[in-house]
């Protein structure tokens, strides 16, 4: 079930450190992916539908 959760410092709950595992630190660039990524789930669905 659970891990072992990692120790924060202050300054990383406060955002002051680039995320792990190749994050973007800016939103709205994870925003942008995040979107990219849920309009091709979306069309692939679509074309799963229509039999493709």
């Amino acid at each position: 079930m659970g891990g072992q959760r990692r120790k924060l410092s202050r300054g990383e709950l406060r955002g002051g450190r680039a995320q792990s595992r190749g994050a973007a630190g800016d939103p709205a660039a994870q925003k942008k992916e995040l979107l990219r990524r849920m309009r091709e789930r979306a069309e692939q669905r679509a074309g799963t539908e229509r039999g493709e």
